[in-house]
């Protein structure tokens, strides 16, 4: 980990995430009048949605499926444009320039709530950018490898007040399962030794070899098998309610960790000029698809919770999130080069 002096906009983040939201001005008649004519003949084209991620992962396939749908019942075709790259802040800004009523984007919340703090980017994630849906999140699954001998949570807690303390492996600095193990440091005191990896591949190697005590990651076909060989076991889980394959599972808020009980969660974004009719307009399509019977099956199957809410739950989760993350970063001197 380096820590290093943050320029102007990182320390901007940072001010931002302890400062109050200004409330919105109510809206006059006329620009009220515009917004229900823009909603009224809205989409007028092909609506370019955004992935930025690479093309074949969870984002690129979820986005797709809901482009389908939508593109069905709105008239018009939902044109998925993969701009991946900079941990999806390159996708993210191409978003921000967006001004023409149809272009959004799909994707985790992490280029708006931690991204920010960790690198230059080329938009303000608070102001720039509208979150107008969201549709599922991911749990995170707390995992012992066959290196650690206990057979809980409480167990872990325990062997964190030891010299030897616990050691922790996640997919690398600066990511959401680093930011619960810092998390985990503050709530207990302990030695939580977090070994960070580049990516997923060698972390599912070595959790198979059992080179660490605990694994935070994600539900995916590889981590699924190694959890069904007996190689991994879920010590706890993440979200607002247990995982329903595992329900004897306690999640961190139930632990009494509220602040680690952190999820990755995934919705749609718009430009910060789009009308709020059209806001309401896509976000209550996205919300009739997150509903169906037929989409929760089908992003249950990818390892992922279905989550509709209405569009101010969305934008208060994210914003709660970005001054949560801007917090822990801060006092962990988390920096990634």
């Amino acid at each position: 980990m380096n820590i290093t002096h943050r320029n102007p906009i990182q320390r901007r983040h940072l001010l931002l995430a302890g400062a109050s939201l200004v409330a919105a001005g109510l809206p006059s008649l006329a620009s009220a009048a515009k917004g229900n004519a823009a909603a009224s003949t809205w989409p007028s084209k092909p609506i370019r949605l955004i992935v930025p991620y690479p093309a074949g992962g969870i984002n690129d396939v979820v986005a797709r499926m809901f482009g389908d749908q939508m593109g069905q019942t709105l008239g018009q075709p939902f044109v998925v444009d993969n701009k991946p790259g900079a941990g999806a802040t390159i996708g993210m800004a191409e978003l921000a320039k967006g001004d023409d009523q149809h272009t959004f984007a799909f994707g985790a919340i992490s280029p708006l709530t931690l991204n920010p703090y960790l690198m230059k980017v080329a938009y303000d994630p608070m102001h720039d950018i509208i979150p107008v849906a969201s549709v599922m999140y991911a749990p995170v699954y707390v995992l012992a490898t066959t290196a650690f001998g206990g057979r809980s949570f409480a167990d872990v807690l325990a062997q964190a007040q030891t010299r030897q303390g616990v050691s922790v492996a996640t997919s690398g600095y600066g990511t959401l399962a680093h930011i619960m193990v810092e998390q985990l440091i503050r709530a207990t005191g302990g030695k939580f030794v977090h070994v960070p990896y580049k990516g997923g591949s060698q972390l599912v190697t070595d959790a198979a070899g059992a080179q660490f005590d605990l694994l935070l990651a994600n539900p995916f076909a590889p981590i699924n098998a190694l959890i069904e060989q007996g190689k991994l076991r879920v010590l706890a889980t993440t979200g607002p309610q247990r995982v329903p394959a595992l329900k004897d599972t306690p999640t961190l808020g139930e632990l009494g960790f509220d602040k680690a009980n952190q999820t990755s969660l995934f919705g749609f974004y718009a430009p910060r000029n789009t009308e709020h009719a059209v806001i309401e307009r896509f976000h209550a399509e996205v919300n009739r698809i997150v509903l169906s019977p037929e989409m929760r099956q089908r992003l249950r199957k990818l390892d992922n919770v279905p989550r509709a809410s209405k569009q101010e739950d969305f934008a208060t989760a994210v914003r709660k999130d970005y001054a949560l993350n801007g917090v822990v970063i801060e006092q962990a001197h988390i920096r990634v080069e």
